[in-house]
């Protein structure tokens, strides 16, 4: 009976053993994985997001279509206008707008 106990006691410990083991392995792995993510955090929060020439850049580029949709606009407008004169305009098959004259 003796034997029977001691095989159970030395099974159990090798079984704790190589879960020891293999949870030893895993937690490098997770550190390892840990250090790698807050490199990336780092790297991140230390180079800026958007260089600010580029930031200009962009705002020239908003004013410009800002200004586009004003022309659109007051182009609109007029056409809307001159669409009770004799003056019109038609789209082709392929959207440009041509002017014509009505005869």
């Amino acid at each position: 009976m003796t034997e029977s106990v001691s095989f159970r006691i030395t099974r159990t410990a090798e079984d704790v053993a190589q879960t020891i083991n293999a949870l030893s392995h895993r937690l490098v792995r997770l550190e390892q994985r840990l250090e790698s993510l807050e490199l990336q955090v780092k790297q991140q929060q230390s180079t800026p997001e958007m260089p600010a020439e580029e930031l200009a850049r962009l705002d020239d580029v908003d004013r410009v279509l800002m200004e586009c949709q004003s022309l659109l606009k007051t182009s609109a407008e007029l056409d809307a206008d001159s669409s009770d004169g004799s003056d019109s305009l038609t789209a082709s098959a392929d959207g440009d707008q041509h002017e014509y004259l009505a005869a």
